[in-house]
């Protein structure tokens, strides 16, 4: 990797605020950071290529991002976004979010950024934050679902930056995660071949996802911060660089955001959360029923598991949240396409480090609770 050699001096001689020298590094280093980041082959650079001239004639390419995989649109293309709508079964007052690859954009797609917006988006990005902002006119009402804000997000992944950076200044990409609307996102490029199948001509591999949830989504409107998803940013991590407390409000908000819907992130089969020795009792009952049952539970369990008399498949998963996380939709996934009728899982820890992982089994069987 080639780093750019810049005189710290020349620099600090432009009597820029500190904040914009920050700025400026970032601009300079960024492309030799990221993007170099991956050792790019000859064919990923060929697949690259084609996944942007495919953006540009108003095609939808799947990319890999450090969450989940994204459809994606040039935002420029009406019929591209609408294409995205329909491919998903999407409804059209649900809003996309715009990835952008240049934290300069930043006032380019959306006005009136507050101080705290820049804050967060100079420490966390590229990562998986995505802002809520006052939409700019080079935004479309079709890819906010005709609101007037908008979700802007840089990702970290190194082939989502480099599609990006190859698409050009001032261009972004309107992408949803890559799955049918309301069912469990896709952490592999196989996921998404799987889902679609032949409908999308262009599926970059970029491996298994590094976070496998979706990014956090903090409202900055009317100088109100606001988490209104949780995700791949803890939200005590937003609390220390704001140095201030910020509202959490997963329901009920006012503004649309992907992923806001009580009933998301679903199995097609049955999904139950129980907590603690209330697992094992739903467990026996469903198995006197004879309802063909799969459990998902912690590591911290793996004594009752190794020393009980049931029989019963199992997926034995990490107290870990982060990699908790990181294998929940590619394990919820393989449950689906397995012989079951039901899907337990235990409850997560009730502390904000599990937030995220809590959320989605919440929305994934909203069904059930009914």
């Amino acid at each position: 990797m080639g780093i750019r050699i810049v005189p710290i001096t020349v620099i600090i001689n432009l009597n820029l605020p500190n904040e914009n020298i920050f700025l400026l590094l970032q601009l300079i280093l960024l492309p030799d950071l990221m993007l170099g980041a991956r050792n790019f082959t000859p064919d990923l650079k060929e697949q690259i290529a084609a996944a942007v001239a495919s953006l540009h004639q108003g095609d939808i390419v799947a990319f890999p991002t450090e969450t989940v995989y994204g459809l994606g649109a040039d935002i420029s293309h009406p019929q591209a976004i609408q294409k995205i709508f329909a491919i998903k079964n999407r409804p059209p007052d649900h809003p996309l979010i715009v990835h952008f690859a240049r934290l300069a954009e930043l006032e380019f797609w959306a006005e009136d950024v507050p101080e705290a917006a820049h804050i967060l988006a100079r420490h966390f990005w590229p990562g998986p934050l995505t802002l809520i902002l006052p939409k700019s006119k080079h935004i479309p009402y079709s890819v906010t679902g005709g609101q007037d804000t908008v979700g802007l997000r840089i990702p970290r992944h190194p082939i989502a930056l480099k599609l990006l950076e190859e698409l050009g200044s001032h261009k972004a990409i309107a992408a949803p995660s890559a799955n049918r609307f309301g069912f469990v996102s896709p952490t592999s490029a196989e996921h998404v071949r799987k889902e679609f199948g032949n409908h999308i001509d262009i599926i970059l591999d970029g491996g298994s996802c590094e976070v496998g949830l979706e990014s956090t989504i903090v409202s900055c409107i009317d100088e109100e911060i606001a988490v209104l998803r949780p995700g791949g940013i803890q939200i005590s991590s937003i609390e220390n660089i704001l140095k201030q407390k910020v509202l959490v409000q997963s329901y009920g908000s006012s503004i649309r955001t992907s992923g806001s819907l009580a009933s998301h992130y679903a199995t097609a089969t049955p999904l139950e959360v129980c907590h603690g020795e209330s697992l094992f009792l739903r467990l026996t009952t469903l198995q006197q029923q004879e309802i063909r049952t799969a459990i998902i539970i912690r590591s911290a369990h793996k004594d009752f598991i190794q020393n009980t008399k049931h029989k019963f498949h199992y997926v034995l998963m990490a107290n870990d949240p982060a990699e908790f996380g990181r294998n929940l939709y590619a394990t919820l996934r393989k449950l689906d396409n397995g012989d079951f009728q039901k899907i337990l899982v235990e409850a997560p820890p009730d502390n904000p480090e599990w937030l995220a992982i809590s959320d989605r089994l919440r929305r994934a069987s909203h069904s059930f609770h009914q």
